[in-house]
């Protein structure tokens, strides 16, 4: 379909869906958001998005991962477990992984060690990395640097909301740029709608990050307040007007972009 989007960041094993899982799918799939790309954060989180997944096959992918706040929690078998889940046809990334020093909810040196462990198992897979990163710039590139030959060349900076000069290093790297509902507020998010017009369409994405990040002007709120990929959508049409784009090429150069990722 024409205007079909697909959301490459959707934490949908996260509790606040445990009512209504297969509902927020089928509201997605009906609104032309598919494939949905589900984040794995920890090893039970990955493991169960696979399994959700596998449910729906085309229609539901899924990464396998440790997110910063969670690398206190590795293990020596921590890498392996991911390895296997990586081998799984749903599986077509590894992540969310990377550095945030804003919460710093695990030990610096702990978040480094796990980074690293993870772009050593994406580059012995050749798998794309699904990144995240808080305040944590110089370390962040640092170690990507180093392993930029052995990379199969696709990694996308999710939740995208640094500075012009971060996007011109990460653009430079050859990443793809994951853009979330943070571009429609209009408090925090006013700088993205300028930097959105330095991405190029072949390396932006969109996602909802759901539940979290509900885009902030959105005429009929969500009761709870949670987010979902039904209101991607929302999101394609706050970065259509950025660019001066219809909403339709949008959706059609995003939907490219991340099948090529997903490749």
């Amino acid at each position: 379909m024409s205007d079909q989007l697909i959301d490459i960041g959707v934490n949908l094993m996260h509790r606040s869906f445990d009512q209504d899982r297969d509902e927020v799918v089928a509201r997605a799939l009906e609104a032309g958001v598919s494939p949905l790309l589900l984040t794995g954060t920890n090893v039970r989180n990955s493991e169960g998005a696979a399994r959700f997944a596998d449910k729906f096959p085309g229609k539901l992918f899924s990464t396998a991962g440790i997110h910063p706040h969670d690398t206190r929690n590795c293990t020596v078998q921590t890498i392996d477990k991911l390895r296997l889940l990586a081998k799984l046809p749903q599986v077509v990334a590894i992540g969310e992984c990377g550095l945030d020093y804003n919460r710093d909810f695990s030990p610096r040196d702990v978040q480094r060690k796990w980074f690293e462990e993870q772009i050593q198992l994406a580059c012995e897979l050749q798998m794309p990395l699904f990144l995240h990163e808080r305040e944590a710039h110089y370390d962040f590139v640092r170690l990507l640097k180093s392993y930029i030959g052995s990379m199969k060349k696709k990694a996308v900076v999710h939740c995208f909301t640094g500075s012009l000069q971060e996007l011109q290093v990460y653009l430079q790297l050859g990443f793809y740029i994951g853009i979330t509902g943070w571009i429609c507020d209009e408090r925090r998010g006013k700088h993205l709608r300028e930097l959105v017009k330095r991405v190029p369409l072949d390396r932006l994405m969109l996602e909802t990050d759901a539940p979290f990040l509900t885009p902030r002007d959105l005429t009929v709120k969500p009761q709870d307040g949670r987010n979902e990929p039904v209101f991607l959508p929302h999101i394609a049409a706050t970065v259509a007007a950025c660019l001066g784009k219809s909403v339709e090429e949008i959706a059609e150069s995003t939907t490219r972009t991340a099948k090529n990722f997903l490749d």
